[in-house]
């Protein structure tokens, strides 16, 4: 075990501690390291301008993409989990985005939302409709985002397939038996006994949507979308440390931004009970 605990102690225990220690510093990363105390944090609150569109950017982002990948990934689940000849091709099919690099798929879309001549758009334009703006204009970027996040959701598909084969296959005999259709099926049977996985989804989903900085792949204005329509908390923290060098204000962001996730967390754990166990 001792290569696995030097490893966690050394690559991610010794880096929270330090950007604890960074957050009550001014470090630009090579020259200076003065201690200001708690003033990070305060100027995070009092004078940064972007500090609040970040976060209002971030509290909208998160829990709608949230909503909609799970929505998704279920209907899809639901589409795939057949037993008739040929239904593991479209398993593979719709898990293969899933295996492609974030940068790849980044810059992919970039082409494929291109104003006004990308893909998306020469469809609709020869269907005699207007071209999309996508990121080129502030209200359709938060939508464009929403629909590139759609790309992945093969990997969650995997999660729900899992779900579904854990559920007892006597329960919708018995269902059938007593007259059940499919649809009262899935609402007495699929979906409660599912409510574990939903749990795990939406704390992981929530992680993630607020750590989310893929916009930096593919979004103009270096990630921050036209008029910081798509700014989020975890973009400003990379440009605070990697492009203004400002190490320990970036640091105190990182530290708020855990407290605001564990709080969620705690949140989430404290209203579980709608999550139905089998053993309950």
């Amino acid at each position: 075990m001792a290569p696995l605990i030097l490893g966690l102690g050394i690559f991610t225990i010794w880096p929270i501690i330090q950007s604890l220690i960074y957050s009550f510093y001014k470090y630009d990363g090579i020259m200076t390291f003065n201690y200001i105390g708690v003033k990070n944090y305060i100027d995070l609150f009092t004078s940064d301008s972007d500090f609040y569109k970040v976060i209002a950017n971030t509290a909208i982002f998160a829990p709608v993409n949230v909503v909609i990948s799970i929505i998704f990934t279920y209907l899809l689940a639901l589409f795939v989990n057949k037993n008739v000849k040929g239904v593991m091709a479209f398993r593979l099919l719709y898990y293969m985005p899933v295996v492609i690099p974030g940068v790849i798929s980044g810059l992919m879309w970039v082409d494929i939302m291109k104003y006004p001549s990308g893909a998306f758009n020469t469809v609709l334009t020869a269907f005699g409709l207007k071209p999309f703006a996508f990121f080129s204009a502030a209200n359709t970027s938060m939508v464009s985002v929403f629909i590139m996040q759609l790309w992945g959701i093969g990997g969650g598909m995997i999660l729900w397939l899992a779900a579904f084969k854990n559920i007892p296959r006597t329960f919708y005999e018995s269902a059938s038996l007593d007259g059940a259709g499919k649809f009262k099926q899935l609402i007495a049977i699929t979906l409660p006994m599912s409510t574990p996985t939903i749990f795990y989804n939406v704390i992981t989903g929530i992680i993630g949507a607020l750590q989310f900085n893929g916009t930096l792949v593919f979004a103009p204005r270096g990630g921050t979308g036209i008029k910081n329509s798509i700014f989020f908390i975890t973009v400003k923290i990379y440009k605070d440390a990697f492009e203004h060098m400002n190490f320990g204000y970036a640091s105190a962001t990182a530290w708020i931004l855990f407290a605001v996730i564990g709080l969620l967390v705690i949140l989430l754990f404290k209203t579980s009970k709608w999550v139905f166990y089998g053993d309950e």
